[in-house]
């Protein structure tokens, strides 16, 4: 199985709503924050804007959808995506609602990125799910939001859905539904992603282990007998500008490790790309020459510094990758 790849890299963004300020002080995103960003991603020439989800996480975290709804209204050209929603923790079926409407309110720019989450327990606790079905109900509910998605009757009977002949409408702008992006590292993830998605959108991983990822997958697909030369291949990437890779290090460290409530000083080292443009464009080769051609940039930044971040990557990276853009 040989994958199509294709030679155009695609540059996104993943939107923190909202980054804590050196004060620790979290302040709620607004419409003012919102058109920032989308117009800095507009004018830097970013592809997409992405947004993370979780329902109780170490930070204050927005629920995605209803983040790109907004985005959505302020770019006619911006595809926007989830990196990655947890579908595990929800019913596919309202989920299937809300993907459709979103799907056919930006005319088809919407990419449905699902993971299975598991690193906050408490989140499946407050959702009456537990942690070690999430793979299984995972799998389960994207057969659930492909039917749905027909636009025709159907029914289904699973070990955590079932329904009978029922028909939801409207059907998405997509035929049969947008794409879904599976994440995840482990082999049945990858395994998944092979079998059943559209895409794979990995995260904390290096080059490497990407490949090697990559490969899983497609043996995956060779089970299945599946065509996998349209599979779009993803990356979610942290990214801190400065001028020096130590700066970049010890700030990377620090905010991570918050986000995260970790020590995120060994995977700042092997996960991120920091410090000067040319070091985070060499990183970012790394990952196109193993076969990436989308990638999520997560700015590791404060709140008064994300669109300068943003402006730095457009004006100073973005041009060092021209031959691959």
């Amino acid at each position: 199985m040989e994958f199509g790849y294709g030679k155009k890299l695609q540059i996104g963004f993943q939107n923190v709503q909202p980054p804590a300020d050196t004060d620790g002080v979290f302040h709620v995103a607004d419409f003012e924050t919102t058109k920032s960003l989308v117009a800095a991603l507009d004018h830097n020439g970013f592809h997409a804007m992405w947004a993370g989800d979780h329902l109780a996480f170490a930070q204050p975290i927005m629920d995605p959808l209803i983040q790109l709804s907004q985005a959505s209204a302020l770019s006619q050209r911006l595809q926007l995506g989830t990196a990655v929603f947890l579908l595990p923790l929800r019913h596919p079926a309202p989920v299937a609602k809300q993907i459709a409407t979103l799907d056919l309110l930006t005319s088809g720019r919407f990419i449905f990125g699902v993971g299975v989450g598991g690193e906050f327990p408490g989140e499946f606790a407050l959702s009456g799910v537990q942690v070690n079905e999430r793979g299984k109900r995972l799998s389960e509910g994207i057969e659930v939001l492909k039917k749905l998605w027909r636009g025709e009757p159907v029914e289904h009977s699973g070990t955590y859905y079932s329904f009978p002949e029922t028909l939801m409408l409207p059907a998405p702008f997509t035929k049969g539904g947008p794409p879904i992006w599976c994440g995840g590292r482990k082999d049945t993830a990858l395994q998944r992603a092979g079998k059943v998605a559209d895409g794979w959108l990995s995260y904390v991983v290096t080059p490497d282990q990407y490949r090697a990822g990559l490969e899983i997958i497609a043996r995956a697909g060779d089970s299945k007998g599946r065509d996998l030369s349209q599979f779009n291949t993803g990356h979610l990437l942290f990214v801190r500008l400065e001028k020096s890779y130590d700066r970049a290090l010890a700030y990377a460290t620090e905010k991570l490790s918050a986000r995260y409530a970790m020590d995120f000083s060994k995977p700042a080292k092997r996960y991120c790309a920091l410090g000067t443009a040319n070091q985070v464009a060499d990183m970012i080769r790394s990952f196109y020459q193993v076969g990436v051609r989308h990638l999520v940039v997560d700015f590791v930044a404060e709140r008064n510094d994300q669109i300068e971040q943003i402006n730095y990557f457009g004006n100073e990276v973005i041009p060092l990758l021209s031959d691959l853009t």
